[in-house]
């Protein structure tokens, strides 16, 4: 971690935040939080958690919004409850009950079966209140204006579902799972399918992300601990622990400065290399260009930089 300057005074912030996020705000809820904190406006967000939903939210502040469009934070992993025996029109507990079905006599080893069969590759629908945009508008906006929304399926990839525990507080099966996953899966999706597989309806119950990428809950920090202590994730310590880096000297760091390209990295794939000075400061994202045989810069952080347009960034 990096101590920031407290909020009002001048120095600018730069850096990634991995915030525990409560239940019951919104992601945008915490940027807002987090621009009060920080005393800037410049807070963005990379992917969002739904309200009920607690854990891994990653923030950039200052010169590091900048780098969430470029982060690759496909890998996700959740601690989840799974409710059989109910169905809700949001397929996880903040929708009203649509059915209900004794589940108390559906097996553990059905239970086990049944989460194993969702994992791998899958084409799995979202449920018709997410975020998805349907014709411009969000999914959840069409349904709550009456609309009937049904969405097409979509590829994604579940690496691990494995059941932890089950209870039975009557009627109802409660499981607890833990979860790896491709960006884009929908943990409420999978609650809603196993119920259905096992033939009693399903929603989820409790949803907790404990990592997005290579930032895991050991790093996060809650809202009250950042209002109490604000510190930042360094951009060259993020940077590295997105990307391939590499460190350059004086001559290449004047270079990169000024937005012209470095030779190239040897990475060995396309995907963008962290360039770092010899104290370990981010100075910008390059990716190799083997027809020029250069690394070409895709965004500048050396200071007073005079380089591309930054592409992709989140915003608030």
């Amino acid at each position: 971690m990096t101590g920031a300057t407290p909020p009002g005074a001048h120095a600018p912030i730069d850096g990634l935040l991995v915030v525990d996020k409560p239940a019951g705000v919104t992601s945008h809820d915490v940027v807002d939080r987090v621009r009060r904190v920080a005393g800037t406006k410049k807070v963005g967000h990379a992917g969002t958690l739904d309200p009920m939903a607690t854990g891994v939210l990653v923030l950039g502040v200052g010169r590091a919004t900048r780098l969430l469009g470029h982060l690759v934070l496909t890998g996700k992993c959740y601690d989840a409850t799974i409710r059989l025996g109910q169905t809700t029109t949001t397929d996880d507990a903040d929708g009203a009950t649509t059915s209900s079905t004794d589940a108390s006599a559906v097996p553990d080893d059905a239970i086990a079966r049944g989460a194993g069969a969702l994992t791998g590759h899958l084409e799995q629908v979202p449920s018709s209140v997410s975020a998805v945009k349907v014709d411009g508008r969000r999914a959840y906006q069409r349904v709550r204006a009456g609309e009937q929304v049904v969405l097409p399926a979509r590829s994604v990839e579940v690496t691990r579902l494995d059941v932890l525990a089950i209870r039975r507080p009557g009627e109802v099966v409660d499981v607890d799972v833990v979860i790896a996953c491709s960006s884009g899966t929908y943990v409420r999706a999978l609650a809603r399918d196993l119920g259905a597989a096992l033939g009693v309806g399903g929603h989820l119950t409790a949803l907790r992300r404990t990592a997005v990428g290579p930032y895991g809950i050991e790093l996060a920090r809650t809202l009250e601990e950042l209002a109490a202590d604000f510190r930042v994730i360094g951009l060259g310590d993020a940077a590295a622990a997105a990307f391939p880096s590499r460190r350059v000297g004086a001559e290449d760091a004047q270079a990169i400065a000024h937005g012209r390209p470095l030779p190239l990295t040897g990475n060995g794939s396309s995907g963008p290399v962290a360039v770092l000075d010899q104290d370990g400061a981010l100075l910008a994202l390059v990716r190799d260009d083997e027809e020029r045989q250069q690394a070409r810069p895709l965004v500048v952080f050396a200071p007073g930089a005079g380089g591309p347009a930054p592409t992709g960034s989140a915003g608030g």
